[in-house]
């Protein structure tokens, strides 16, 4: 009984080490809009996190602003004077390149025509004064909106 209990264990843990729960850090979501300091969705970029933000209400493509905030690791704001990005939208076969500037203590900040979609798609990619490019992946309202309806939750 203890062989089967001991193997039983083993088991579990390895199965828990090779799946994706075991691992905090990737290019995965990092809190949902609950936990975003700014309501949007945050990605590890490099040694910093990215939090987008993008327009919840626009149903046609239309000018909408999109936001960026840049913490570090640890939340703590890292300042974007000097620094460049752009923000990669894509909604099914549209494509929109919103070019971002700094606005602010920790913000990037540009426009760009896109539409409020659950099938929304950004790449990030922002490179701090001094610093190597960070790049992240988002779906931000994914979290928001089911995929098939449309519907909010």
């Amino acid at each position: 009984m203890k062989k089967v209990s001991l193997f039983m264990w083993v088991s579990v843990a390895g199965l828990m080490i090779g799946s994706d729960w075991a691992y905090a850090h990737g290019n995965e979501v990092h809190a949902d809009a609950d936990k975003a300091a700014n309501g949007g969705q945050v990605q590890v970029a490099g040694a910093n996190h990215f939090e987008l933000v993008v327009a919840k209400d626009s149903k046609e493509p239309r000018e909408n602003p999109v936001l960026v905030y840049v913490t570090d690791g640890t939340g703590k704001k890292m300042a974007t004077s000097g620094a460049t990005g752009t923000a990669t939208l894509l909604v099914g076969k549209d494509k929109t390149v919103v070019t971002l500037a700094p606005d602010g203590d920790n913000r990037m900040m540009g426009a760009g025509k896109y539409a409020s979609a659950a099938g929304l798609k950004a790449v990030v990619s922002i490179t701090l004064a001094g610093k190597p490019a960070g790049q992240a992946r988002f779906t931000p309202l994914a979290a928001v909106m089911d995929e098939h309806t449309g519907h909010k939750h």
